[in-house]
């Protein structure tokens, strides 16, 4: 396992310099001067100039690009042009915030999938598992901006039990939570339900059955615990999109986290923070796959993941 690890941590450097040059060539494509940005628009053109100089924007891109990667390995991933504030400082300030988001999104999504899923596949063919699974279809095409604003409409304005925006408060987490996990809690459900039927319809499983084993250890213990390997990677992929789909869940909701962040750097044209906003949601993610991956090995010890 330790030599899989190595390998896995190796073969992610060239997906983050992948990732690296993708973003910082995007964001040089972008209309827009940010030197203008932070002078203003009754600056001078000698102003601006000054500005560009100081960024060092006046440099050729791929010198730009080789600074940044230089500083970013030594553990320097800029200074913001808009705050004037290191960037790690400003994403690290924010990351938690957005981390417990996505983490309670994912703790929903896993929790309700998972029961939805199992019960449809249990009573699969029935009006439950009818029921279930078009609840689950409009989970799915429900994006969660739309049900962001749909829920500050009726719990927040309508019925005032939950206030409208800001984080930190249990009152606070709900909405949020409900509006990014209800997407990723669909998908988790049908695919538990989809691993689930092809278990259940095993031999081992009617062996189980013909001997007079329990129905509830037969699903619990035997069938949910071998259809949890494609059930684990779609919730580790779930992760990169909460984590990713967050930035929307924080405009609607004035969250002050990394995706709001990151929205308000793309505006203002601030190279260096959507550059070290994004390397460290790459990471994450990077993070997060491998640790699906060895999860594999608990769930059945005759993976060899060397």
């Amino acid at each position: 396992m330790l030599v899989f690890t190595i390998r896995r941590i190796i073969q992610a450097i060239p997906v983050i310099f992948g990732v690296s040059i993708l973003v910082f060539l995007m964001m040089h494509l972008v209309p827009g001067d940010p030197a203008q940005v932070i002078a203003g628009e009754a600056a001078s053109q000698q102003t601006i100039d000054q500005i560009r100089e100081r960024l060092g924007l006046n440099d050729p891109i791929p010198m730009q690009y080789l600074q940044f990667v230089t500083n970013a390995i030594q553990g320097d991933i800029g200074t913001s042009i808009r705050t004037g504030q290191p960037v790690a400082d400003e994403v690290f300030s924010r990351f938690w915030v957005t981390l417990e988001l996505t983490v309670y999104s994912m703790i929903l999504s896993t929790f309700i999938g998972l029961i939805a899923g199992i019960i449809s596949a249990v009573r699969h063919y029935t009006v439950t598992d009818v029921v279930v699974m078009i609840i689950a279809l409009f989970g799915l095409s429900m994006p969660n901006f739309w049900l962001g604003l749909m829920l500050i409409q009726f719990f927040s304005i309508n019925l005032g039990i939950f206030p409208v925006s800001g984080w930190g408060t249990p009152e606070q987490i709900v909405l949020p939570v409900i509006a990014l996990g209800t997407a990723g809690a669909a998908i988790i459900a049908r695919m538990t339900r989809s691993s689930m039927l092809e278990v259940i319809g095993q031999d081992y499983i009617r062996t189980a059955r013909a001997k007079g084993v329990k129905e509830r250890i037969v699903i619990y213990k035997h069938a949910l615990k071998n259809a949890m390997i494609p059930v684990v990677t779609v919730i580790g992929l779930e992760f990169g999109t909460l984590l990713t789909g967050a930035v929307l869940t924080e405009t609607v909701f004035s969250i002050n986290g990394l995706g709001r962040f990151v929205v308000e750097s793309i505006t203002a044209r601030d190279f260096p923070a959507v550059q070290g906003s994004v390397l460290v949601i790459a990471l994450i993610f990077i993070l997060v796959n491998l640790l699906v991956d060895l999860s594999y090995r608990f769930l059945n010890k005759r993976i060899d993941l060397n």
